[in-house]
């Protein structure tokens, strides 16, 4: 008996049908579509029917390679390529045509027969559909029994995999082996894990079911051709795509079947995990992302490619009766009457007959001839849109309603619905989205009775479609693909990463990708790249930029000074760039260098770059703190100057006078003279050296303290640099309002002494002293004019020279003499002194001690008769100096100054009475601070309320009544009492020197 031919479109007889068919049964990775593909080209003619458009096209490809296009045709829902004379046909099972006669037949992935949604299908075409001569059916081993079954006499062949699959456990997803593929089950997780991919290995290519196979084709080989090293998928990949995948990773375990969510079974998860490993290469598999560790018992199985046949396959009643709707629907509502089969749940097709029933009109309409055909052919139409069932189903109908009407779908109406359609602007989902809809116009216009001009839609149809997965096909590159990050990380893997190129701003670029920018020796990611994509650059820039950090640390190694320098904030810098960074070290003056490097610069060249940079660092801090350098080098210093050099290194070149005021007193003029050498000056409240109140030396110094210190304090180099420093020590002020959160430290290392609510410079301070020590030094006998205010030889009037060195107001004034111990008084005014006449003589000054002059205003024991003393050197530099640095500082606020003290003397005019100010006495001047003024006075009180200074007792208590009467000894003290010793004076002194010069003068005048 003869078999039956391919188009019969009855069921075969049972006992029939076993004739010619080979079963081919094995895991995946057996060669089982190759093996067919020999078969069929080993035939005059020949089908084979795939699961999928896309493994369609993929064996379509190969064929023609073989023998050509002209001799091979491709039919599915969306695509027809059918040439005059084909000889092989290749088609998905759902599209494969009925009605061509072949030798040889071959159906691929047989075991989804037993699929709820298009098992039917399958298990209609393995029991109905033969090859003349051969046919095979290519599956799982799970389908041999019911196959067996089904098919009495069925001749099975198995074969082993090629390779052995092995489980490799849970791995985290940026851990995952290069050439993985990551399985999901929805499109919101396949892009979810894409975009992780993409940020943390450079990026993945991604294939879906609803994509288009022109898309889908082109993602799988952005992956194939090594581009990408993922692949994200649902689990289309397991039906026989032919990838290079090393290793299969779930990242789920449930899915949606079409009618409810479940948990894969073992034979599902066997073919996708299968899909691991090609021909000999072994493969792997595992879990990754939330989805727990498999069992052993499940592990075991998988390895094995053990699981449960297939129990039963779906069935619909292949000989419908299509006379009339009711008919045709009572004979799909058929149950099958052989073991193993069950009658298939109802899909979308069932679902547009239903709306149609309940539809009068088309009632009326499938009563026509042909009318039942027609729709049944208008209800199998794919919902590739899925929109809602409803929708579907409507438009359908309406379809179904141009049909019967108007026998043609009208060119308009269908031109109309493709427009929509033509657009390639959007995002995925909307491109996606765009493309399932033109799927449809594309299975319509493959329907040769349904268009008055099929061809011609089928070929703008197809443009329209291609052109949008195309588009689709961008979109997801541009979004799961870094082109940069992937190709550096194949190179790296590949170790083939060239140098890489670095312009004239330091950008960074490799092969024509921008990675980034090298200042110095660390390299900055694009900012334009997230921070898990910077790791991927980094990493990349660390190898090709080997060789260029080598060479930069030998270029530095060998730089000149002028190469290098010390920013404001404590970086060094090299060209601008910074390349380290000051630190505390052991000693403020010793700091350490903290290179600013990436982990590359390693070994003997980080060591010649620390090294250079140590060495520059010490030179500069040596140039720019000189003195202090000095005084801590010189081995000739005596002991008690060794000490107070110490505590002026210590304390960076400022030392209050008040607490070492004894120890002062005991050098004799060569100690002094060693550290007037080293630059110190002696003043009145400060013991300092001036070079170092300039404002670069003084930052310097107050940053170093703050580096070793400052934590303590609760003050940052940073804070001295952009705050303090703009406001205090390059501001040219020479005081201003003290602000109570800084510490007194702080301003002492600035450079400033705070005085009650003022802080003030203390080279002007030192000027402050030096003027109240030439007004009460001054005597109406002396040959030199009368500074501005004298008043007498114990106490002295705030004049505008004295406000405008501190440019502030006569409160201010006041405050800032109470602060150093002077004591305020109220006095008749004096008498206008006599000036001497021409030619008389003046009395010899009393020379004092160098140092001594300063100390006088200091202690606030001033001698009346002695005149003031000659400045010394250091002094005449230091009052130049800060004369210059503050002339603009000061100028402003003279006018103001003396518009102050106008206005107090014209008060104190009212009542004859004037204020003046005394020194308040050694104890309190040595401790820096004003008399308390909670201690009760003893004396009368002045008119203004202000104490007055006790009468001083004599005999019988009634004080020194005689005092301003009679002719003053000339070695008495003032006010009488004991007389003054007169000091002898040194003769190796500077002073006796130069009065010896002016006796010589005189002499020869």
């Amino acid at each position: 008996m003869s078999t039956p031919s391919f188009h019969d479109r009855n069921a075969l007889p049972r006992n029939l049908r076993a004739r010619g068919v080979t079963a081919v049964l094995g895991p995946t990775n057996t060669g089982k579509t190759h093996y067919a593909i020999e078969r069929l080209l080993a035939h005059q003619t020949g089908m084979i029917a795939l699961p999928l458009r896309l493994l369609a096209r993929e064996v379509y490809g190969r064929i023609v390679e073989k023998v050509g296009e002209d001799k091979v045709a491709l039919i599915t829902g969306e695509e027809k390529i059918r040439p005059m004379n084909p000889r092989y046909w290749v088609a998905t099972v759902e599209a494969m045509p009925l009605d061509v006669d072949v030798a040889f037949l071959a159906i691929d992935e047989v075991q989804l027969a037993a699929d709820l949604e298009r098992g039917h299908v399958f298990t209609d075409r393995i029991l109905n559909r033969r090859g003349a001569h051969e046919t095979l059916l290519l599956g799982a081993q799970t389908m041999r029994p019911i196959l067996e079954q089904l098919i009495p006499g069925l001749h099975v062949t198995t074969r082993p995999r090629l390779s052995e699959l092995v489980y490799t456990g849970a791995r985290k997803m940026t851990r995952l082996p290069p050439r993985s593929a990551i399985v999901a089950f929805s499109a919101e997780d396949v892009y979810a894990i894409a975009e992780l991919i993409r940020r943390q290995r450079g990026g993945a290519a991604v294939v879906l079911g609803a994509l288009s196979p022109r898309t889908r084709n082109a993602q799988v080989e952005l992956y194939q051709s090594g581009e990408v090293d993922f692949l994200i998928a649902t689990d289309a990949i397991g039906m026989g795509l032919n990838l290079d995948v090393d290793h299969v990773a779930f990242a789920g375990s449930r899915k949606y079947d079409g009618f409810q969510f479940r948990h894969l079974n073992l034979a599902e998860m066997g073919q996708i995990a299968g899909r691991a490993g090609r021909h000999t290469k072994d493969g792997t598999f595992g879990v990754t992302g939330r989805v727990g560790d498999l069992d052993p018992e499940t592990v075991e199985k998988l390895e094995a490619h053990v699981f449960p046949p297939v129990q039963v396959l779906q069935w619909r009643n292949p000989d419908l009766d299509l006379k009339s709707l009711e008919r045709l629907s009572a004979s799909l509502a058929q149950v099958p009457q052989e073991t193993g089969l069950t009658r298939a749940p109802g899909g979308d097709d069932i679902r547009v007959l239903e709306t149609a029933g309940r539809d009068p009109d088309i009632r009326r309409m499938a009563e026509q001839p042909g009318g039942t055909s027609r729709l049944w052919d208008a209800a199998r139409l794919p919902d590739y849109r899925k929109i809602a069932p409803a929708h579907h189903s409507d438009m359908v109908l309406t379809l179904y309603r141009f049909i019967m009407r108007e026998k043609t779908i009208p060119e308009d109406w269908i031109a109309a619905q493709v427009a929509v359609c033509d657009r390639t602007d959007g995002d995925i989902d909307t491109l996606s989205a765009r493309i399932a809809h033109i799927r449809t116009w594309t299975y319509v216009a493959n329907r040769p009775d349904w268009l008055e001009n099929p061809v011609a839609w089928q070929e703008s149809t197809r443009a329209l479609e291609d052109k949008l997965s195309d588009a689709l096909h961008e979109r997801l590159t541009q979004r799961f693909v870094d082109r940069r990050t992937s190709m550096l990380t194949r190179r790296l893997r590949e170790k083939t990463l060239p140098d890489a190129v670095i312009d004239a701003e330091g950008g960074v670029s490799v092969e024509g990708q921008h990675l980034g920018r090298i200042e110095g020796f660390r390299f900055t990611p694009d900012s334009s790249s997230d921070p898990n994509e910077a790791r991927a650059l980094k990493s990349a820039a660390e190898k090709a930029l080997a060789s260029e950090i080598e060479r930069r640390a030998g270029a530095l190694a060998e730089s000149p000074p002028d190469h290098l320098a010390v920013a404001p904030d404590l970086t060094v810098t090299w060209h601008g760039a910074a390349v380290g960074r000051l630190v505390a070290g052991d000693q403020p003056l010793k700091p350490r260098v903290s290179l600013i490097a990436d982990e590359q610069l390693t070994g003997p060249a980080r060591e010649r770059v620390q090294e250079r940079l140590e060495r520059y660092v010490a030179m500069t801090l040596t140039n720019t703190l000189k003195p202090l350098f000095d005084m801590q080098d010189d081995a000739e210093m005596p002991g008690p100057v060794r000490g107070i050099a110490f505590r002026l290194v210590e304390s960076l070149g400022i030392l209050e006078r008040a607490p070492i005021a004894d120890e002062i007193k005991a050098l004799d003029q060569d100690a002094r003279a060693t550290l007037r050498k080293h630059g110190v000056r002696f003043g009145a409240f400060h013991i300092f050296v001036p070079a170092l109140l300039k404002p670069q030396p003084r930052q310097l110094a107050a940053q170093l303290w703050a580096l070793d210190a400052g934590a303590a304090a609760g003050v940052s180099p940073q804070e001295i640099e952009t705050r303090l420093v703009p406001e205090l020590v390059a501001s040219g002020r020479t005081s201003l309002i003290r602000e109570a959160a800084i510490p007194d430290e702080i301003y002492s290392l600035l450079g400033f002494k705070p005085v009650g609510k003022r802080v003030v410079r203390i080279d002007i301070l030192e000027r402050l002293g030096d003027a109240i020590r030439e007004a009460m030094a001054w005597r109406p006998l002396s040959s030199a004019p009368q500074p501005e205010g004298h008043v007498d030889g114990s106490s002295f009037r705030v004049a505008p020279n004295m406000t405008s060195l501190l440019g502030c107001s006569h409160e201010d004034m006041a405050e800032v003499l109470t602060s150093l111990g002077f004591r305020k008084d109220r006095r008749p005014a004096p008498q206008p002194a006599t000036a001497p006449e021409a030619g008389a003589e003046t009395p010899a000054a009393t020379e004092a001690p160098a140092g001594e002059a300063g100390e006088v205003a200091a202690t606030g024991e001033a001698a009346p008769d002695a005149a003031p003393a000659e400045p010394t050197a250091e002094a005449a530099t230091a009052t130049t100096e800060a004369s210059d640095a503050t002339a603009g500082g000061t100028a402003a606020s003279e006018t103001s100054a003396e518009a102050t003290v106008e206005a107090s003397e014209a008060d104190d005019a009212g009542d004859g009475m004037i204020e003046v100010w005394r020194p308040g006495g050694r104890r309190s001047a040595e401790r820096g601070r004003p008399p308390r003024r909670d201690r009760p006075q003893q004396g009368r009180q002045g008119k203004d309320g202000d104490q007055q200074r006790p009468p001083r007792s004599g005999k019988g208590g009634k004080g020194n009544q005689n005092r301003g009467k009679g002719p003053r000894n000339a070695g008495a003290a003032p006010g009488g009492g004991k007389p003054r010793q007169e000091r002898k004076a040194d003769p190796d002194s500077p002073f006796a020197k130069l009065a010896s010069l002016r006796k010589d003068l005189e002499g020869k005048s």
